[in-house]
């Protein structure tokens, strides 16, 4: 099967960065432990990723880069992650340039673009504050009009890269009244500001990361010119909204990338290792405990490519769709690595006992994903403010223009189908329209009634998958119920109880979009992908978050799940619904740094 358009800058970057297991690779694993063992910063890295042109496909086509669609951006950002996720994190500080290809003005995108692709053009986001967290209307940095620009004064802590970049977005009370348009949004260029104004705060010491530029910058009575303003004055926290919106779904490539070597790296032990007169392997609850691993993998994977192709296709409904990936893709993957970590045993906590302990840095870097662009309450806090608009609108909607919502669903989980361009603009700070994932789940049901039709599915399969479907559709019809029935308030004293709702929308909305990948790609994934399975098991192992194993379907056999695991590995693709190229020890490496997309089409 040759890989789809958008995974190609992914493999190429792969090959060329090569084995990881081979210590004399760029991002090898020994590279990267040995850097986070002396918590140093990544320069040589991300000099390298620099030389072969990456930072280019952070830039729209429009802007003189190459960037042409969020799937394939997630796909490399996997392949940073699966090797080091310091580094992965610290070049990846440049996706908040969309702040700027979103409400720049013609003059600022040509200065970031330009700042961008030289061998320094790294950013920053300067929100938060010590004393006040995610609470950004309580911020104290202030941004004082006075003739020609503004004058900042106050810190923003902790901030990734504060030190080594060269741009900081830097949010500032420019309204002393407070309220919503209290806010603006700058990109102060340091190079252009007095030295003698700001200051960079002490490097803080992180549990994992360690060689991050984790610290904070101090702003006294710096100077910046009206020109660094973002947008209109007051529209800071609406464009930091809409900012967060990009971002938390784009974090969770990270944590797939980690859980992807978690995986493999335990599967490789537990292949190699002898107990009790059988490989670790052959034990059959390691095995499920892998098997499970890499079913996690799947299902995340179809929620992160719904939402990044989302972008494109329903952006009016991506403040609910980032939110539910951000949070459900970064704590279940965090859970993954977790429970890998028993087959591997005792070497999990070692800093240098198999793949030079890279198992140990992936446990502790991962951790910290979860709370990136807003933590797990953030983002529940986010998704429940809409739950009510959610569940009024699928009422509303009910069996209504559903040629076009089938047209939508087709172009964003049909992995063969071209996009729109992206339109930023159109990006809403709360959801009007509904959410086309769950309202295709009746479409969904009557698509795969249709495939029983299909001699070339196995019928027991087929009837786990419209079971399992029909159950994700009764607890979405209960979930409605009682979100309608709750004691819903507007704020942020909210219950317990509605934090919990907003945790089950979350995992009823992944597993219909894993309905809505397998039904809209069966014919171009493959052979695995199409009989199904992967999926019946999925939806059974999400569907437990509501109802006992007893009062479901019961698990069917997995071993296909477990031989695609292997075949995965054995040829070395990436553990994902769309297994592109990895690099191995017997590929020609490569010092080429032309365009990899140039490369690919020769």
């Amino acid at each position: 099967m040759q890989p789809l358009k958008q995974f190609w800058v992914a493999e190429a970057l792969e090959r060329d960065l090569g084995d990881p297991g081979n210590p004399d690779n760029m991002m090898s694993f020994k590279q990267v432990i040995d850097l986070d063992e002396k918590e140093e910063f990544p320069h040589e890295i991300i000099n390298w990723l620099y030389n072969w042109k990456l930072q280019h496909y952070y830039i729209p086509t429009e802007c003189g880069g190459e960037f042409t669609g969020f799937d394939e951006f997630i796909s490399f950002v996997r392949v940073l992650s699966r090797r080091d996720q310091t580094a992965a994190i610290a070049f990846t500080t440049m996706f908040w340039s969309y702040l700027v290809w979103m409400a720049g003005t013609d003059e600022q995108k040509h200065t970031l673009s330009s700042f961008m692709k030289d061998a320094n053009g790294a950013m920053c986001l300067a929100y938060s504050e010590k004393a006040h967290g995610s609470d950004l209307l309580g911020g104290d940095m202030q941004a004082k009009k006075v003739p020609g620009g503004y004058i900042l004064n106050g810190e923003k802590w902790p901030i990734n890269r504060a030190t080594i970049s060269g741009v900081a977005f830097v949010l500032a009370r420019t309204d002393d009244e407070g309220g919503a348009r209290s806010l603006s949004l700058f990109m102060v260029e340091k190079s252009k500001i007095d030295q003698a104004n700001y200051s960079h705060l002490p490097k803080i010491l992180t549990h994992g990361v360690r060689g991050s530029d984790m610290s904070g910058i101090r702003f006294e009575n710096c100077y910046i010119p009206e020109s660094m303003r973002l947008g209109a004055e007051g529209a800071g926290l609406e464009l930091a909204l809409k900012g967060f919106q990009i971002t938390r779904a784009l974090c969770a490539a990270f944590s797939q990338g980690a859980a992807d070597t978690a995986l493999r790296t335990t599967l490789k032990f537990a292949l190699e290792r002898k107990l009790y007169g059988k490989t670790v392997f052959d034990m059959p609850q390691p095995k499920r405990t892998l098997t499970d691993g890499f079913l996690d993998i799947l299902i995340c994977d179809c929620a992160t490519i719904g939402v990044a192709r989302g972008f494109n296709t329903m952006p009016e409904q991506i403040s609910v769709w980032s939110a539910v990936v951000k949070y459900f893709v970064t704590t279940t993957l965090e859970t993954t690595v977790q429970n890998v970590s028993v087959v591997l045993g005792s070497r999990f906590y070692l800093r240098e006992a198999h793949d030079w302990g890279i198992f140990q840095k992936v446990l502790r870097d991962n951790a910290i994903i979860s709370m990136f662009d807003g933590s797990t309450v953030v983002n529940l806090h986010a998704l429940l403010l809409q739950l009510r608009q959610l569940a009024k609108s699928r009422v509303r909607n009910a069996g209504r223009n559903l040629d076009i919502l089938q047209t939508r669903l087709i172009t964003t989980f049909d992995l063969t189908q071209p996009l729109p361009p992206f339109n930023g603009k159109k990006l809403e700070l709360v959801n009007r329209g509904g959410d086309d994932v769950l309202q295709g789940l009746d479409l969904a049901l009557t698509s795969l009634q249709h495939l029983k039709a299909d001699s070339n599915l196995d019928p027991d399969i087929l009837y786990q998958i419209i079971t399992l479907t029909s159950i994700v559709q009764e607890e979405l019809n209960t979930l409605d119920e009682q979100i309608t029935a709750s004691t819903f308030q507007f704020g942020h004293e909210q219950s317990p109880e509605v934090f919990d709702m907003a945790k089950q929308y979350c995992v009823i909305h992944v597993a219909a979009a894993c309905v809505h990948t397998w039904l809209h790609n069966r014919n171009h994934l493959g052979d695995f992908f199409a009989n199904g399975e992967w999926l019946a098991l999925s939806l059974r192992k999400l569907m437990l978050a509501f109802r006992p194993a007893k009062a479901l379907p019961g698990r069917i056999d997995d071993g296909a799940v477990t031989q695609e695991l292997i075949h995965l590995y054995n040829q070395d693709k990436m553990f994902s619904i769309v297994p592109f190229q990895l690099a191995n020890s017997t590929q020609q490496e490569t010092t080429n740094y032309a365009s990899p997309k140039l490369q690919l089409q020769a």
